[in-house]
């Protein structure tokens, strides 16, 4: 019998790990768990509903009055918040943001866990974020690192945002805004930023998405080889 495990990618903002996980869920027939999704939507409603990002009680409060759900579509997951699909409005900038910062609350993150293992518990899953292998599934069959130097994640966001990574004054400005992030996540008393010890780290910087894609494409099928059961690409 087919077994399905359990994948996890983390990092830090920017280093890839959303288009990574997309692909390499998408190549193995897995489901595709985006964790940063769940977290931005929550900072979605509390910017709409004027929650402080600071108030721990009150975003936990929110976040037991909120439902978010990853519906796969072939193009990716759609994000809905409450039944209503967020997709694109979890991407602005500010969104983002307000995930890093309410991100940092243990109460908050220990609800975020909850709901991410139960929608992971069957295995199957390409899961991202930046503490899964070492708090969500600390037991997953498969745990890589991704990273990449903060310039080099400046000019992805750049590009992905604007089109263009050619402003020098931009891109400084990004590099920074992406070192405070890593500062933040590093930082933090909850599952801080980190590779699980067991964890596989890939530095990005200098490869392209598919190099990156079939290395963790490598590093599944060693690993079944190991567990000598067989992955069915699809």
């Amino acid at each position: 019998m087919e077994r399905k495990l359990i994948i996890a990618i983390d990092g830090p903002a920017g280093a890839g790990k959303s288009t990574i996980a997309q692909r390499v869920a998408k190549l193995l027939g897995y489901f595709n768990l985006e964790s940063g999704a769940m977290y931005r939507a929550l900072g979605l409603k509390a910017l709409r509903q004027g929650t402080d990002l600071e108030n721990e009680a009150a975003l936990l409060n929110l976040a037991g009055h909120s439902r978010i759900e990853l519906e796969p579509t072939p193009a990716g997951n759609r994000v809905l918040l409450d039944g209503c699909d967020v997709s694109q409005q979890i991407r602005q900038p500010e969104v983002s943001d307000a995930a890093s910062r309410l991100s940092v609350h243990p109460l908050v993150r220990v609800w975020m866990v909850d709901r991410q293992r139960e929608m992971g518990a069957g295995g199957g899953i390409v899961m991202e974020g930046r503490d899964i292998g070492t708090k969500v599934f600390p037991h997953a069959e498969v745990k890589v690192f991704l990273e990449a130097s903060a310039e080099v994640r400046a000019a992805r966001r750049l590009l992905q945002d604007t089109g263009s990574a050619a402003d020098p004054d931009k891109l400084r400005t990004m590099a920074d805004e992406i070192r405070r992030r890593d500062d933040r996540d590093r930082g933090r008393s909850a599952s801080p930023l980190a590779p699980a010890p067991d964890a596989i780290t890939v530095d990005s910087s200098a490869l392209t998405i598919d190099q990156v894609v079939d290395h963790v494409i490598a590093l599944v099928r060693a690993r079944t080889r190991d567990m000598s059961t067989p992955v069915r690409m699809e």
